[in-house]
């Protein structure tokens, strides 16, 4: 590699620049000519299938690892900041220690910095750096990675084991953070909201979009659309081992629309369901059916000492629900999950389990996974070419491919495969198995988008129950029916739909209390005899009625609306033909959305109005 520092003449300068990068391991090419470059104001994702060597090309940046050919060019006296996806605490015995490691050599005694990055992150300087949290070790490495205020700051998988509270936090850092930022993240939300640029790692090179990753989807399947057309010319072997992945993951999100569409409605029954049983329109596997009532719970309490996790909990689950579980690092979620699923009891109230419950936990950690097998033994732990997968044989390769895996890697070690690999490969393993209620405890760490995708549709299409932790926004929004929110001292609250949903239902009962209380106490002055002469049968004024009655075909037409400006995006051809076409309807959507969201938000209000005074 050839490493020249550029020189500023008054003219805008990269921070960085790649050109003709070349790197092998083991004699395999891993990138084949990568050029790219990044500006003062670059705020880019990295995004790539996993195994693509997203996290090597951070590593090259940063100058850890050195490729076999190709230059680097950097402007003089540049500043990179690099955060690894897993810390290393060996070598710092305190915590301000290890932020202090962060700092270039001749301001290591400025500690005043190295305390202002760590309140900043929310750690107290004293912590045991060997009894931290998976979240506050996340914490401390990002004060770490901050504390040099580089001009270039790398990040490789930043919300992992963060809360949801932590990844809004960071991304409000990241927004008004005015220097250059390369990212790589599963988390699509976090993605849109802070990047400009998007560098997508394919097979070897890099392709470029002077746009954030709000437009990757669009234009990836764009690229992937022309190449299918040109590949045709090329030779058996290369369309045996990309044309089904790229052609299948292009059909997925064209499908995933639908299962969107899908999902509304059953959110939209679950809304309507109240105390009420709905009327069931998942189906199981035959023989494996739960009872109708999965869990049901009544006044549920269970505290640890002083600290209150769960008090007066009331709820039931019903065959076919999917539910996410939300709240900050530390409040519980986990002992929720072993009460709902009785491994763990309860301190006071009732809880009853279903009939014919076949749990499956999956809780990522590998261990289940043995480095020295290869996949194909993984699956096929007793020998043979068959695997069952919900009591029905599948080829081992055919059932790999479907999770992403190409036909030479099935001889391959384990431990030969990235974290994300690693997470498929045992979300392949354990999906095998028969099972009706799916307990799933932050199964998105690791995954690059491509593999969401797939683990999207793999659970839309799951028959049975499913219990989810995360803090993956765009993937709880993509699947859950109802949302459990876990706000501390013991306080649950379920919400219709997913996270997005809870937080605008939260913000509107917040809305609609005030109201309340406000009339209330204006009703509460008033004399008692002319309150009840007065006193109205319905709170809904007749413009409120009327607009409760027409709201809902209103919605209607605006969801064909927006349906038919994205049959219009989904020509592949549109892009390449007319760019400014393409822009002016991404635009419309997104305004139409908008409006779509404000309509349903109406309705949402007037409905919890109507039934508010209902009950009253």
């Amino acid at each position: 590699m050839r490493l020249f520092c550029t020189h500023d003449e008054g003219i805008m300068t990269p921070l960085i620049t790649l050109k003709d990068i070349r790197l092998s391991f083991g004699g395999t090419p891993l990138f084949e000519g990568v050029t790219l470059s990044l500006q003062e104001t670059t705020k880019a994702c990295l995004v790539g299938r996993n195994g693509s060597g997203k996290s090597t090309l951070l590593k090259l940046i940063a100058q850890i690892y050195e490729p076999d050919d190709g230059d680097l060019f950097l402007k003089p006296s540049i500043r990179i900041a690099y955060l690894p996806q897993n810390p290393d605490f060996k070598n710092a015995s305190t915590l301000l220690e290890y932020v202090q490691q962060g700092l270039p050599d001749s301001e290591k005694t400025e500690l005043f910095r190295c305390e202002e990055y760590l309140d900043l992150v929310g750690l107290d300087k004293s912590l045991d750096i060997n009894n931290l949290s998976g979240g506050e070790a996340r914490r401390a490495d990002l004060a770490r990675a901050m504390v040099s205020e580089p001009d270039l700051l790398l990040l490789d998988e930043p919300t992992n084991h963060l809360d949801i509270e932590t990844i809004l936090w960071l991304e409000s850092f990241l927004k008004t953070f005015r220097k250059a930022l390369l990212v790589i993240s599963h988390d699509r939300t976090f993605l849109k909201h802070i990047t400009n640029k998007t560098l997508w790692l394919d097979r070897g090179t890099v392709k470029e979009l002077n746009k954030g990753f709000g437009y990757f989807e669009e234009w990836s399947a764009t690229i992937l659309d022309q190449e299918e057309r040109e590949r045709s010319k090329l030779t058996k072997k290369i369309e045996e081992e990309t044309r089904w992945s790229h052609q299948g993951i292009t059909a997925r999100r064209k499908r995933n629309q639908g299962r969107l569409r899908r999902l509304q409605t059953l959110r939209q029954e679950r809304a309507r369901q109240g105390g009420q049983e709905r009327i069931l329109r998942l189906q199981a596997e035959e023989g494996t059916l739960s009872g109708k009532v999965v869990v049901e719970t009544h006044h549920l309490s269970k505290s640890f000492g002083e600290k209150v996790i769960v008090k007066d909990f009331t709820t039931r689950i019903l065959r076919g629900d999917r539910i996410g579980f939300v709240g900050p690092n530390g409040v519980g979620k986990s002992t929720l999950l072993k009460l709902l699923t009785g491994r763990l009891k309860a301190d006071s109230g009732k809880i009853k389990m279903g009939s014919n419950l076949t749990p499956l936990y999956i809780d990522q950690n590998r261990s289940a996974l043995d480095p020295e097998k290869t996949l194909w033994e993984t699956l096929c732990d007793k020998g043979g070419d068959q695997i069952m997968v919900q009591g029905t044989p599948r080829h081992v390769v055919g059932y790999l491919k479907d999770f992403l895996f190409s036909t030479s890697q099935v001889r391959s070690p384990v431990g030969s495969l990235s974290g994300g690999e690693q997470n498929r490969l045992l979300l392949a393993q354990q999906l095998a198995r028969p099972s009706n209620l799916l307990i799933l405890d932050e199964p998105t760490n690791d995954l690059d988008v491509e593999s969401l995708d797939l683990l999207e549709e793999i659970l839309s299409d799951y028959t049975g129950t499913i219990f989810l932790v995360s803090h993956d926004r765009d993937f709880l929004d993509r699947l859950v029916t109802s949302t459990f929110l876990m706000e501390g001292s013991g306080r649950i609250i379920e919400y219709a739909g997913g996270y997005t949903d809870a937080l605008r239902q939260k913000s509107l009962g917040n809305s609609a209390r005030e109201h309340l209380s406000e009339a209330s106490s204006h009703l509460g002055k008033k004399n008692l005899s002319t309150e009840k002469k007065n006193k109205p049968k319905d709170r809904l004024g007749y413009k409120e009625k009327w607009r409760l009655e027409n709201l809902p075909n209103e919605i209607s037409k605006q969801e064909i609306h927006v349906e038919k400006i994205k049959e219009q995006l989904e020509d592949p051809a549109l892009y390449q033909k007319d760019p400014e076409k393409f822009t002016s309807l991404s635009r419309q959507l997104e305004t139409q959305q908008k409006t779509l969201e404000e309509l349903e938000a109406e309705w949402l209000s007037l409905e919890e109005k109507r039934e508010t005074f209902k009950e009253k």
